[in-house]
């Protein structure tokens, strides 16, 4: 009786809170707020970007949301962007503390952990090691070249057939990193693939739905059984995954001499050996499930809309042929320097990058400090959001800002540039750590294979459908092709 007043009491508090939830002084305006809801209802679940575009007509470039009571403030536009992460980027290189999906990583890793010297640490660990295995070096080349003999030997085995080119994809840009991260790659039916890649597919699934939209709002709902639950459960299976990998790397490794990030990590815990060190085992294993999904998915799910456009529109497909045949002729195989003499094959990858709009509410952001923006007053500690999208669709920065056009990406006399607006891998201090092993695998995965194959659209498969399937990252609808080999004469 005496918990279940104290219950009703706790209740009635909240709710006595969220009624008097109110706009700071100078923050950015928004839509009415409606008590305990906040501004829920103005929400689409599912895909709120439809929303954010009706928003930004009325209320500007910035403008503020309450999820509950957790205000949250829109940034979009380049300039408003602009300032936020990169003119002041530091004051913005938060991560917001509380949502689902930072109780998720427990503030460890690089991509969710908030700003400071612990991040400062990885980050700068990230960069020299992911050098030091070759990232944009012509060591990391070969090992994207090992991989597409894979994808080949896929297409080779289904010629004249249709297929899904989803899990061939999947595979190849997680082994590109695996090679990186373990040493290792695997394949189709390996646990590795399982346990983690399966499991991102899920939580992608469950962190778009309606209870985690729920239960961001009102953290107090995720002590309930709803299906958040199984977010935790598949995360703790892919630490228990690298917690193996770890046990075996000790037993295998030759200190100094790493064969891979791993060992690299290892050899940094035995020099950093301060009592306040930022480097520990736990922190490793989300620190490399961090990499390896930012270095799959996003590629994977770039990769796969490619294909799409590039098999629905033989043109362009073509056209990139006949280029890719001129500047290999008498070469084996792509290097990365070849992208400089084919302009058209990269405004095709890039306008790709434009219109997938991968990561299109960027990783949330948060004030770290009490600060401005747009002539606004944003304190310390609140949830920024910038809405990518909006960069990679604004009028006057895009010859052809809504429809797909690589012209977009070339000049008049044909040649490749890339407009200030170009930003797929966001900007300033916190923007992606592997742009430089995605760039590769964009140009040499698709070059290499447009070579040997053509691509076609299958005559029952109806029309193409270009509409993404919305989740923390976007993902193309799922599709088939037809493979035939081709002549380079």
């Amino acid at each position: 009786m005496f918990a279940s007043a104290i219950l009703l009491c706790l209740c009635v508090l909240f709710i006595l809170l969220q009624l008097t939830t109110r706009r700071p002084k100078n923050f950015p305006p928004g839509p009415p707020l409606v008590p305990v809801l906040g501004n829920l209802l103005e929400m689409t679940v599912g895909s709120p970007l439809e929303d954010f575009e009706r928003l930004r007509k009325t209320y500007g470039n910035v403008y503020s949301l309450f999820f509950g009571s957790r205000p949250a403030v829109i940034v979009n536009g380049i300039k408003a962007v602009r300032e936020a992460l990169v003119t002041n980027a530091k004051d913005f290189a938060g991560r917001p503390q509380g949502l689902l999906v930072a109780d998720l990583s427990e503030n460890e890793g690089v991509i969710l952990a908030d700003y400071g010297p612990r991040w400062k640490d990885h980050r700068r660990f990230a960069l020299t090691n992911l050098r030091n295995f070759g990232m944009g070096k012509s060591a990391m080349e070969e090992k994207i070249h090992q991989e597409i003999k894979f994808i080949i030997d896929t297409m080779d085995e289904n010629i004249g057939k249709t297929m899904s080119p989803e899990s061939m994809i999947y595979l190849a840009t997680s082994n590109i990193v695996c090679r990186v991260l373990f040493n290792a790659r695997y394949n189709q039916n390996d646990d590795f693939i399982n346990v983690i890649i399966k499991g991102y597919s899920e939580n992608a699934k469950i962190l778009n739905g309606l209870s985690s939209t729920l239960c961001e709002a009102f953290p107090i709902l995720r002590k309930l059984p709803l299906p958040v639950s199984k977010l935790f459960k598949n995360v703790k299976n892919a630490e228990n995954f690298v917690h193996v990998l770890l046990a075996e790397h000790k037993k295998t490794r030759v200190p100094g001499q790493p064969r891979d990030f791993i060992d690299s990590y290892l050899d940094e815990m035995e020099k950093d050996t301060e009592k306040d060190s930022t480097f520990s085992e736990d922190q490793m294993c989300t620190f490399v499930l961090d990499l390896h999904f930012a270095g799959t998915d996003t590629t994977s799910n770039t990769m796969l809309t490619l294909f799409l456009y590039l098999t629905s529109k033989p043109q362009m497909q073509e056209r990139c042929q006949e280029e890719i045949d001129r500047v290999l002729e008498g070469k084996d195989q792509a290097s990365f320097e070849d992208r400089h003499q084919m302009h058209y094959m990269q405004a095709m990858i890039h306008e790709v990058q434009r219109v997938a709009n991968i990561v299109p509410l960027n990783v949330f952001h948060a004030t770290v400090v009490d600060t401005e923006l747009m002539g606004y007053s944003i304190p310390k500690g609140t949830l920024v959001i910038p809405n990518m999208k909006s960069v990679l669709s604004e009028e006057g920065q895009w010859k052809y800002p809504h429809e797909f056009n690589p012209e977009n990406f070339l000049n008049e006399q044909g040649e490749f540039v890339k407009p200030e607006a170009f930003m797929p891998f966001s900007t300033g201090i916190r923007m992606c750590l592997g742009e430089g092993l995605a760039r590769m695998e964009l140009f040499l995965i698709p070059v290499m294979l447009l070579r040997k194959f053509k691509l076609i659209w299958p005559e029952d498969a109806g029309e193409p459908d270009y509409t993404q399937i919305f989740g923390g990252t976007m993902s193309p609808q799922p599709y088939r092709i037809k493979v035939q080999p081709r002549s380079t004469q």
